[in-house]
Parts: structure tokens; sequence; C-alpha cells
């Protein structure tokens, strides 16, 4: 991901906060400014934990109360099980997820096949179908290789 494409979902973020009559504070900006950055999905405590020494003001709190307003501005989604630490994707087209069941780790990939796939009859039972996303276990190369690249 490229500068142009960071500044473009900056772009969305504020306009989307003006939209909304939402105060765009300082804290709010280096929270979406550092997961707009982020190609690794990060969870709440992990961007705290990268935020804390340059904004020491902000709380794991305030963290997550902007996460989740991002969520609902339509800004971020989540990614993961709900069990576990709630991961958050800038992202909003349309991809896929391959997940490291020994790091944790998310890498995103695009495939039109998976996009065309059809969902079953049955998920009509549960209600309305909106969109579907395929989320692939699996162990990376890093932890496959034992090496950081």
């Amino acid at each position: 991901m490229g500068p142009k494409e960071i500044e473009r979902r900056l772009d969305l973020f504020t306009q989307r906060l003006r939209d909304a009559g939402i105060k765009l504070t300082s804290q709010r900006m280096a929270i979406f400014r550092a997961i707009a950055a982020s190609e690794q999905h990060p969870d709440a405590e992990t961007l705290y934990r990268e935020l804390k020494e340059s904004c020491p003001s902000l709380s794991i709190d305030t963290v997550y109360r902007s996460l989740w307003l991002l969520a609902e501005l339509g800004l971020v989604s989540t990614v993961g099980q709900r069990h576990e630490a709630v991961r958050f994707d800038v992202n909003l087209s349309r991809h896929h997820h391959f997940v490291c069941i020994r790091c944790g780790s998310i890498q995103d990939f695009y495939s039109p096949q998976l996009d065309r796939l059809d969902v079953a009859e049955e998920v009509q039972d549960f209600g309305a179908f909106i969109s579907s996303q395929v989320e692939v276990r699996g162990i990376c190369k890093k932890c496959e290789t034992g090496t950081d690249q």
C-alpha cells in the first residue's frame, strides 16, 4: 500500500467524521492514521502500545471507543472470531484473508474466483445475505520456515 492510498483513507476518514458531526481530535487522527498505514489488521491493544509514546494522554479505552466508532461509520471492519481479540481492517475493498494459526498474522489477498462463490441457499434461513468474505487458515511462510522472510 502506498502513500496515496493512505492519504485517500485519511481524506475519507476526515470527510465521514465531518458528515457525522463528530469532532476530529488529534487522538482519533493518530489512531486512524496508524490503522490506515498498517497492513497487519491490528487489535486495540497493539494500536495502544504503538501510539502511547507519541500520544501520552491516550488511554486504551479511547482506542477501543475510537475503533468501534470507525466501525460504526463504515471506515473499518472487524476480522476474526469474537472470542479472540478483535482485529480491525481499514481495507474495505472486496478481499479475503489468510490467517496464520501459529502467529496470528493476517494477510489480505484478492481472488475474483472467490468473489464469485455462490452462497448456499440455506443461508437465507438465517436472514438476508449482504456479503461474504473468505478466511483461509494455515501456517504462514515465516512460521513454516522459522525465518523473518
